[in-house]
């Protein structure tokens, strides 16, 4: 099922949810269905929203800056953090690619991995004429490394909620992986899963964000509420 069917209702900025913001940075909830940036789609992308809203908010004419940092795939829900100032962007660039901000995941899964933690090594490849990636036990041509940890953190009746922490950042990483050991999750008929979201979602969630502020130098963490969603509620 696709979520994509009417993006102006999506985009409007009234529904964003703004989890932090100072001068410098803002942090969203982001919803599924929602690009982080502008694609070959056209739909109208989160950054674009998060404009309006600075622009309404604070009165700005012209232009308002706005610096992507991360971006999380269109079915997923979570955290996302833009740079406000030029100062901060690539400060946050840096923290990201140095691995100094710690992103937690929670994904639900139908089968249970086959241990309660573990640390999960592939290596991936990307195709993009079909926008897939694909996992392999070793290094194969064009392929890049993926290092993931698991944890099951809750078992529910028919569903378990993984918490996830990245150590690298590929294309589709999560998802592929635990496709990979046999967890597909839910919803996500690319990799697996059996059948769709109502909503078109996959239940992969960017729970928790936590880094130095790029300007003030203290220490942010950020957890983003889940989804309105019966499964997901049973997980708190």
């Amino acid at each position: 099922m696709s979520n994509k069917s009417d993006p102006s209702k999506r985009s409007n900025k009234s529904n964003l949810q703004v989890l932090y913001e100072d001068n410098h940075i803002i942090v969203v909830n982001k919803r599924s269905g929602d690009i982080v940036q502008g694609d070959k789609t056209g739909d109208k992308p989160l950054s674009d929203v998060v404009k309006e809203y600075i622009a309404e908010k604070y009165n700005k004419p012209g232009n308002v800056y706005l610096g992507v940092v991360h971006r999380l795939d269109r079915p997923t829900t979570g955290i996302v953090l833009f740079a406000k100032t030029s100062k901060a962007l690539p400060r946050l660039n840096k923290l990201f690619a140095n691995k100094k901000a710690n992103k937690t995941y929670w994904a639900l899964v139908k089968n249970a991995p086959p241990k309660q933690q573990d640390t999960l090594v592939h290596w991936l490849r990307k195709n993009p004429k079909n926008n897939k990636s694909t996992a392999f036990k070793k290094e194969v041509r064009n392929s890049k490394k993926a290092i993931l940890h698991y944890e099951v953190i809750k078992s529910l009746d028919n569903f378990h909620l993984l918490e996830i922490n990245l150590e690298t950042g590929r294309h589709h990483q999560i998802r592929v992986q635990l496709s990979n050991i046999g967890s597909p999750i839910k919803g996500d008929l690319k990799y697996g899963f059996d059948r769709s979201n109502k909503d078109g979602s996959i239940s992969l969630h960017a729970r928790q964000l936590e880094f130095i502020h790029p300007v003030k130098k203290e220490p942010i963490s950020i957890v983003a509420p889940l989804p309105k969603d019966p499964v997901w509620d049973a997980c708190l």
